[in-house]
């Protein structure tokens, strides 16, 4: 299996984030996660929301932010690795000038139905 970044089309998920898919079951016949790009603009924020299921885990690639992770908040920049567990509100805050670039991990595969907003 292989993919190739300009050919994956973007979309917008439930908590507002920009999200390439660049590994998912669904589409590229993998097993049991998916791997995507998220994508926060600057200035913006995605909404607060968790998952049931699914455990993630972002990995800043480029950009600054501030990060909610249950009843904590903490600056996050490149280099930083995150884990969310299921069931753990979560959001994302762009605090730089740039695109706030993260790659996020989901094990199992990530699934708007699994997507609980806050």
């Amino acid at each position: 299996m292989h993919t190739h970044y300009r050919e994956i089309d973007a979309y917008e998920t439930m908590d507002g984030s920009v999200i390439r898919e660049l590994m998912h079951p669904a589409v590229h016949g993998n097993q049991g996660q998916s791997l995507a790009e998220a994508i926060v603009a600057p200035g913006g924020e995605t909404r607060l929301h968790r998952h049931l299921r699914s455990e993630e885990i972002y990995h800043v690639v480029a950009g600054v932010g501030q990060m909610q992770l249950g009843d904590t908040n903490f600056p996050i920049q490149p280099g930083d690795t995150i884990c969310i567990r299921p069931g753990t509100p979560h959001k994302l805050r762009n605090t730089g000038d740039d695109a706030l670039r993260i790659l996020c991990s989901c094990a199992p595969a990530y699934s708007h139905d699994d997507t609980e907003l806050c």
